[in-house]
C-alpha cells in the first residue's frame, strides 16, 4: 500500500467519525424536543428554532462529509489505477531489461570468441618474432666467438714474439757480460802497465835530478830555492786533488741524501696499482631480465645504446651483462642507468631517457663528493668552489691509465714528505703538488697545454703566485724558479714513474677513440657521436632538419674517408649515420 492510499484512508476515517458524532448530537436534540414543555412558551419556541437550525447545519455538514468521502474514495480509486499502471510499466521494464541482458550476453560471447582468436594470432606472431630474434642473437654470438678466437690467436702470436725478443735480449746480455769480462781483464792489464810506467818515471826523475846536480853544481841556496819550488808545486797539486776529492764527496753525499729523501717519501705513500678498464660488469637478478633489457625486436637495447653511448654486451654469462665504453664517465652513467632500470622494472625507450638524466646528475654529485674527500685527505680546506668542481671532474679522468685525482693526492703526499725532510713550508708545497694537474679538467674545452691552462685557472680563482708558478713550470713550459716548483716536478715524476702507475696502451687507445669522435662531431648537422664496439663502430646522430637521406650517406662516406687518412688502427671501422624524426604531442 502506497503513502497516498494511507493518507486517503485516514481522511475517510476522520470524516466518518465527524458524521457519526453529528448524527449522535442530532438524535439527542430530538429526544430533548420530544420531552420538552408545551410550545406556548416563546422562549421554548425560540430555543426550538435555534436547535432546528443547528440540526439543519449538522445535516448539511454530514452531507458535505459524505460528498468529501465520495471524492476521497474516487481519488483512492484513481490512485489504485495509477499504481496498477505503474506496476504494469515496471513489469514491462523488467521484461525489456531481461531482453537487453540476454542480448548483451550474446554479444559478450561473440567478442570473447573474437578476442581468443586475435590472441592466438598475436601469440603466433610473437613466437615467430622471438624465433627470428633468437636466430639473430645466435648469429651475433657466433661472430663474437669468431672475433674472440681471432683475438686469442693474435695474443698468442704476440706472446711468441715477446718470448723471442726476450730470448734475444738474454743473448745480448750474455754477450755484453762477456764483453765486460774482457774489458775488465784489459783494464787490469792496463793498470799494471801504468804502474810499471809510473815506477819507471819515478826512477827517471831521480836519475835526472842526480844528473842535474852533478852537471849544474848548484849551491845550497839555489838547491834550497829549487826544492821549495818543487815542494810548492807538489803541494798545489795535492791541494787540487784534495779539493777535487772533497767536491766529489760532497756531490755524492748530496745525491745520496736526495735519493734518501725521495725514496723515503715514496715508501711512506701507500698507492694503488693502475687497474683502469673499459668494461663494467652488471649482475642481474635472473637470466629472464636479459630478454626485458633487449626488448621487442631489440628496441630497448638500441634505445639504451643511442641515449647513453655505451655498448651493451649480452652473452652467455649467467646473470650478468657487460657495458663497454672508452669514456669512464659515460660508462659509469650507463651502468647506473641500467641498474636503476632493472630495479624499477619498467624498461622502454622513454623511461631510459628519464633514468639516464637522473644517473648523470648522480655521477656529478659523486664527482663533487670525490673532490671533497680528496681535499680532506690532503688537508686543504680553503679553496675556491669552482676549483673544487674542476677537481671533481678528474675523478673519472685518466692519464696513461692512471687516475688523475688519485695521482694528485699521491703527488701531494710525496711533496709534503719531502718538504718536511727539507724543513720547508709543507702546506704550500702540498697545495702546489695537489693542484698541478687541475688544467686536465679543461683540456677538452680550452686549447693549449694543461700546465698553462691550470696556471691561468688558479690565478683566476685567487691562488698565490708560488702555486701558480709551480703549476705552469711542472712540465718546463716555464723554467722553474722556486723550490716549490722543483719539488712539484720531483713529486710528479715519482708518482707517475713508479711501477704500475701508468699504462701507455690504454692512453693511446682512449686518444684514438676521442679523435674518432672529434672527426665525426666536426661535420655539419651532427648532434651526437658515440664510439661503440671498442672503436670498431661509430654511430653519428644527425639533426633530421639539417641533414636529409642523401646528406646522411655523404656524411658517412666523408667521416670514413677522413678516419682512413688520419688514423692508424687494426681491422676496420664501421660508420653508421642515424637520422631519426621524432614528433611528440600532448593529449589533454
Amino acid at each position: 500500500m502506497s503513502a497516498l492510499d494511507v493518507v486517503l484512508l485516514g481522511a475517510v476515517l476522520v470524516l466518518t467519525l465527524v458524521v457519526v458524532g453529528a448524527v449522535v448530537v442530532g438524535a439527542r436534540t430530538l429526544r430533548r424536543l420530544g420531552s420538552a414543555p408545551a410550545p406556548e412558551d416563546p422562549a421554548f419556541a425560540a430555543e426550538k428554532d435555534r436547535q432546528e437550525q443547528s440540526l439543519a447545519a449538522l445535516r448539511s455538514a454530514a452531507d458535505e462529509a459524505h460528498s468529501t468521502a465520495d471524492v476521497a474514495k474516487s481519488a483512492a480509486a484513481a490512485a489504485r489505477a495509477e499504481a496498477a499502471a505503474a506496476k504494469a510499466e515496471a513489469n514491462a521494464a523488467r521484461a525489456e531489461a531481461r531482453r537487453v541482458l540476454e542480448a548483451a550476453r550474446l554479444e559478450a560471447d561473440t567478442v570473447l570468441e573474437r578476442s581468443h582468436k586475435q590472441a592466438e594470432a598475436d601469440a603466433e606472431q610473437l613466437r615467430r618474432a622471438v624465433r627470428r630474434s633468437g636466430e639473430r642473437e645466435v648469429a651475433v654470438l657466433a661472430s663474437t666467438t669468431r672475433e674472440q678466437a681471432a683475438e686469442v690467436e693474435r695474443r698468442a702470436t704476440r706472446m711468441d714474439e715477446r718470448e723471442r725478443l726476450h730470448t734475444e735480449e738474454v743473448e745480448r746480455l750474455a754477450e755484453r757480460e762477456r764483453q765486460l769480462t774482457a774489458a775488465s781483464a784489459a783494464l787490469a792489464a792496463r793498470e799494471t802497465a801504468l804502474a810499471e810506467r809510473e815506477q819507471a818515471l819515478v826512477e827517471a826523475e831521480e836519475q835526472r835530478r842526480r844528473e842535474l846536480e852533478r852537471i849544474a853544481g848548484l849551491t845550497v841556496e839555489a838547491a834550497r830555492t829549487e826544492l821549495v819550488e818543487a815542494i810548492e808545486t807538489q803541494a798545489k797539486r795535492e791541494a787540487a786533488l784534495l779539493v777535487r776529492d772533497i767536491e766529489s764527496d760532497a756531490r755524492n753525499t748530496a745525491e745520496q741524501r736526495a735519493r734518501h729523501i725521495v725514496v723515503d717519501a715514496i715508501q711512506r705513500v701507500a698507492s694503488e696499482q693502475t687497474a683502469e678498464s673499459v668494461v663494467s660488469v652488471l649482475h642481474l637478478p635472473g637470466d629472464e631480465m636479459k630478454g626485458r633489457i633487449i626488448g621487442r625486436e631489440g628496441r630497448n637495447i638500441r634505445a639504451f645504446e643511442s641515449v647513453t653511448g655505451v655498448n651493451l654486451i649480452i652473452d652467455d654469462t649467467p646473470e650478468a651483462v657487460l657495458l663497454s665504453c672508452f669514456d669512464p664517465v659515460r660508462r659509469e652513467v650507463g651502468r647506473l642507468t641500467l641498474e636503476k632500470l632493472i630495479l624499477d622494472g619498467r624498461i622502454h625507450p622513454h623511461r631510459i631517457e628519464e633514468v639516464h638524466d637522473q644517473a648523470r646528475q648522480e655521477v656529478e654529485q659523486l664527482c663533487q663528493r670525490a673532490a671533497e674527500d680528496a681535499l680532506v685527505e690532503v688537508g686543504i680546506t680553503d679553496i675556491h668552489p669552482e676549483l673544487a668542481t674542476l677537481l671533481g671532474r678528474l675523478r673519472y679522468r685518466t692519464s696513461y691509465g692512471q687516475n688523475v685525482l688519485k695521482h694528485l693526492v699521491e703527488t701531494a703526499h710525496i711533496a709534503g714528505i719531502m718538504a718536511a725532510e727539507l724543513r720547508l713550508d709543507v702546506p704550500t708545497i702540498k697545495r702546489c703538488a695537489f693542484l698541478h694537474d687541475i688544467g686536465k679538467a679543461l683540456t677538452h674545452e680550452v686549447e693549449g697545454s694543461h700546465a698553462l691552462i691550470g696556471a691561468d685557472v688558479a690565478r683566476k680563482y685567487g691562488e698565490s703566485e708560488e702555486v701558480v708558478h709551480a703549476i705552469e713550470a711542472h712540465h718546463n713550459e716555464v723554467p722553474p724558479q722556486t723550490i716549490e716548483a722543483v719539488l712539484t716536478q720531483a713529486s710528479d715524476a715519482c708518482s707517475g714513474g713508479r711501477p704500475g702507475a701508468r699504462r701507455e696502451s690504454l692512453e693511446a687507445y682512449v686518444k684514438r677513440l676521442e679523435r674518432i669522435e672529434e672527426i665525426a662531431a666536426g661535420k655539419l648537422g651532427v648532434e651526437k657521436v658515440f664510439a661503440m664496439q671498442a672503436g670498431r663502430e661509430i654511430r653519428v646522430m644527425v639533426k633530421p632538419d639539417d641533414v636529409d637521406d642523401i646528406g646522411a650517406a655523404v656524411l658517412a662516406r666523408d667521416v670514413a674517408k677522413q678516419i682512413e687518412e688520419e688514423l692508424t688502427y687494426p681491422g676496420q671501422i664501421r660508420v653508421t649515420v642515424v637520422r631519426e624524426s621524432r614528433v611528440t604531442e600532448i593529449a589533454r
